[in-house]
């Protein structure tokens, strides 16, 4: 089989931190080479130096096609067929998507001019083409992260590359862009091509990939066919012991005592007649497929969206929810599925961040306690084994497990007693998830009352002591842990729309 590319020895040092030691990999062409391991564990580190945005220490060698290359930069890596598509998005917000897909590259202007309508049509003859339904004129900002998403893939696939890395691209896409996704994968790959994919989703790797490269903290562990292993054996290598994939909740709900009620919730584009309770020491699962309207009961009970009717309880009592200021007040705290545009400010340290919900605490007079800050950064650091240099690190220049784990500990610092988790392991490892549903069952045993939002029906079974089922804007039916199976959430779940407009007539 002919190797397309060959990584040898590459080693990557930054201040305090080895973040690859020596690592190997290699990808045949005509391949899916899945590429997996831990937050922290070295696979965008080792991806960014393959595609010139960062340069290895010494006495890395990459070979592509039999020649050994030096590739200095971004530009260099292209003319050399290698491209990349990014965990995080990097578009320009106020531009249109025709725009962003042809930012700096030749064509896109006319004697100095943009022209436009040479943009749109180019893109909207790659859309044609890939069999995305994006409108070229729209506004970047204006679309969704998953429509986002899609057009970061499609400015990839435009360029004649002959190696594309994938890192975590489903991670905000819907079950049918993700299935749209694979057929592009299958489409690129030719015997003359090759695609290296980055994924923390293990079903999605045993569907796409050919083999799979493990790393853990920073080492090359090992490669295997993929037809020839379980993916519990990836798991294991990837953290180093046995995690189980049917897991249930470790606690038990003891006390009767309501933190939060919600009654009657409604808005204006989707919510009708929202009803749900969560006592004291509960994690509620809110289950349910994409645009069923999870997401929109959190940011409803969180203030971030207004309501059309409906009430908030918070230990027994009404609360005026108006703003987000109001529920933080009334003790409630939001993790968004969404954390660098809601949850977090990249170019502030990791400490900061995760003091932010409560600075009053920590400023007297107008001025600001660092030596406790500090402090307590460290602290919720270590408890949330966040991996950073320092606490002085920007958070920018964290991954995005690692940046996640800030925004809970923000929440934490807070103390707030009830507490709204939108997606809270999204773009966390596997490993690394297992210590966030530790954490939840702590936060469980303290009294706290929790609401877990989750895409993946294993995490909402693993964590939750009951599941609200949403469809449609309407929950469809609430279960006991002891009675909910993937089975009976997704039968609730793909209720239609006239069924429960009729059962509410």
């Amino acid at each position: 089989m002919t190797k397309l590319l060959e990584l040898k020895n590459v080693s990557k040092t930054f201040p305090g931190v080895k973040a690859l030691q020596n690592v190997q990999l290699d990808l045949n062409a005509g391949e899916v080479l899945g590429l997996c391991g831990e937050n922290g564990a070295g696979k965008s580190t080792l991806m960014k130096i393959l595609t010139g945005i960062y340069t290895p220490d010494p006495g890395a060698e990459i070979w592509l096609q039999g020649q050994k290359v030096d590739v200095r930069d971004v530009n260099h890596a292209r003319d050399l067929g290698l491209s990349i598509i990014h965990q995080e998005l990097n578009m320009v917000p106020d531009l249109t998507v025709a725009q962003n897909l042809y930012l700096g590259r030749p064509g896109s202007s006319k004697r100095g001019f943009v022209d436009d309508k040479a943009l749109n049509r180019r893109a909207a003859e790659l859309f044609e083409r890939l069999n995305m339904r994006i409108n070229p004129a729209d506004r970047v900002g204006d679309l969704s992260v998953a429509r986002q998403q899609m057009v970061e893939i499609a400015r990839a696939l435009d360029f004649d590359s002959k190696i594309l890395v994938m890192d975590e691209p489903t991670a905000a896409l819907t079950i049918a862009e993700t299935d749209a996704l694979m057929d592009m994968i299958r489409d690129f790959v030719t015997p003359e091509t090759g695609l290296i994919y980055i994924s923390h989703r293990m079903p999605e790797i045993e569907e796409i990939t050919d083999r799979v490269t493990v790393l853990r903290d920073g080492q090359y562990i090992d490669t295997v066919v993929t037809d020839d292993v379980e993916m519990r054996e990836i798991i294991s290598l990837m953290v180093g012991r046995e995690v189980s994939g049917d897991a249930r909740p470790r606690t038990t709900v003891d006390s009767d005592e309501v933190l939060l009620k919600v009654e009657g919730l409604n808005t204006k584009k989707l919510l009708r007649n929202v009803n749900f309770e969560v006592r004291k020491g509960e994690v509620l699962g809110f289950a349910g497929l994409v645009g069923a309207g999870r997401t929109e009961v959190a940011r409803a009970v969180f203030g971030a969206d207004p309501k059309e009717s409906g009430e908030i309880y918070v230990h027994g009592k009404r609360v005026n929810v108006r703003n987000a200021g109001d529920a933080v007040r009334a003790g409630i705290g939001y993790l968004s599925e969404d954390r660098k545009t809601y949850g977090l400010l990249l170019e502030q340290d990791v400490k900061y961040n995760a003091v932010l919900a409560a600075m009053n605490d920590f400023s007297i007079g107008g001025f600001v306690l660092d030596g406790k800050i500090r402090t307590v950064g460290q602290e919720y650091s270590d408890k949330l084994r966040v991996r950073t240099p320092s606490v002085n690190q920007l958070l920018g220049k964290l991954s995005g497990g690692n940046q996640q784990k800030v925004v809970i500990a923000k929440w934490l610092v807070r103390n707030s007693d009830i507490l709204i988790f939108d997606e809270p392991t999204r773009g966390i490892d596997v490993g690394a998830k297992e210590e966030i549903y530790t954490l939840i069952e702590e936060l469980c045993a303290a009294g706290k009352a929790i609401i877990v939002i989750s895409s993946e029906l294993p995490e909402v079974l693993r964590v939750s002591h009951r599941i609200a089922v949403m469809a449609h804007g309407h929950i469809t039916g609430v279960l006991d842990n002891a009675e909910a199976t993937q089975e009976n959430i997704m039968e609730l779940a793909t209720l239609g729309k006239a069924q429960l407009e009729g059962n509410a007539a």
